[in-house]
């Protein structure tokens, strides 16, 4: 007799994103059909830095940086995301012990045997319930399904850890052509329109400039996770570009307070 399946079931379906799974693909398709279209000479990405707000504020940010993998789709078994912890404390990273993530377009399985490699890492352990409320990594998911479709999945929160910790854990996988790593973030919060523009077009020149010391947590929620793609980025020479900035004063919403959006793609 086997063990039961461990899974982590959804825990923003019904409002981050819709619980239906017929509702959900037409809301993904219209954040793929609003999203900035790729050229076709354009590099593959290794890694993704995508938002991870509700589907109809930030949906279409997150499709122009799925929609930059192009041809490479159809290559790529496994994917890496990162991303914060908005609920608990994470003293380094934590991992997800669960085999199956599951959404409303089905279960993915988590990549075990990848999991139990990075247990070895510094500051790395398995904290389950750190991840049952989070919603940064579980807004990837069924975008992964709609345009990867059978990928695993290597789950991981963020805390404090610091940037050469984080970039360890993905220059672990950069050498694999079947892994996409993708790093879930939001960027300003809470600002006037332009002044959000303004805030987030500089944070995205240090992104692009591959200058994780310049971005804190009050630029980017997910800095944690960003400045340790960028860290590895850096030390591996490759090129980030962005692809995508907004706000949900563009997607939804008014423009008194709103929340930033970007799209970058490492290469």
């Amino acid at each position: 007799m086997t063990d039961a399946i461990r899974v982590r079931p959804p825990a923003v379906a019904g409002t981050f994103y819709p619980a239906d799974p017929a509702e959900l693909e037409r809301l993904l398709d219209a954040s793929i059909a609003d999203a900035v279209t790729p050229p076709t000479d354009a590099p593959e990405p290794t890694a993704l830095v995508v938002p991870h707000a509700g589907y109809v504020y930030s949906g279409p940010i997150a499709a122009s940086a799925y929609l930059r993998l192009g041809s490479r789709r159809a290559r790529i078994r496994r994917v890496v995301l990162l991303g914060p912890s908005h609920h608990a404390l994470v003293p380094g990273m934590a991992l997800s012990g669960a085999d199956v993530w599951r959404t409303p377009l089905g279960d993915v399985a988590v990549d075990t045997e990848a999991r139990d490699r990075l247990l070895g890492l510094p500051r790395v352990d398995v904290d389950d319930a750190a991840h049952a409320p989070e919603h940064c990594l579980e807004v990837q998911v069924p975008f992964l399904q709609r345009i990867l479709g059978d990928v695993a999945l290597v789950p991981i929160l963020v805390g404090d850890a610091t940037p050469d910790e984080v970039a360890a854990v993905v220059e672990s996988f950069w050498a694999d052509p079947e892994t996409l790593v993708v790093v879930s973030t939001d960027l300003s919060h809470y600002h006037a329109y332009r002044e959000a523009q303004a805030l987030d077009e500089r944070t995205a020149v240090a992104i692009v400039a591959r200058r994780p010391d310049d971005i804190d947590r009050l630029d980017a929620c997910g800095a944690r996770p960003l400045r340790g793609l960028l860290r590895a980025a850096a030390d591996a020479d490759r090129t980030v570009e962005q692809l995508d900035l907004r706000n949900s004063g563009d997607t939804a919403g008014d423009r008194t307070r709103v929340v930033g959006y970007g799209a970058f793609a490492v290469a």
